[in-house]
């Protein structure tokens, strides 16, 4: 499956799911690790493990066999490891509080500083 491919399955499964405040921050070059995040939001433990069971599901359906996953017993931020895209969802008090966007926001404007 393609990156982009990737990208628009998961997309449009954290919509499907009533996921909030979705956001993808583009990493390619920044990261060895993947080429793409995404940072969303469920409204509470159980919307948090209902979101990421989606997920889990539409991508083994799209071809995934089987991403990586962290947190979901607890469900205050899941970690989904899809290859080239790495998926982040969280209770909103847990997102508030480790802030990705702003700090990926910030190593990006130092990349432009440096450059």
């Amino acid at each position: 499956m393609s990156p982009k491919a990737l990208l628009d399955t998961i997309l449009s499964s954290l919509d499907d799911s009533k996921a909030e405040e979705t956001t993808h921050i583009e990493i390619t070059g920044k990261s060895p690790v993947a080429d793409h995040m995404v940072v969303s939001s469920g409204r509470s433990h159980r919307h948090v493990n209902a979101v990421a069971d989606r997920l889990l599901r539409d991508l083994k359906d799209a071809g995934l066999d089987a991403p990586k996953v962290e947190g979901l017993p607890a469900c205050d931020w899941v970690l989904v490891d899809a290859g080239d895209v790495i998926v982040h969802i969280f209770r909103p008090e847990v997102r508030e509080f480790y802030n990705l966007e702003k700090l990926w926001t910030m190593i990006a404007e130092e990349e432009m500083a440096q450059a």
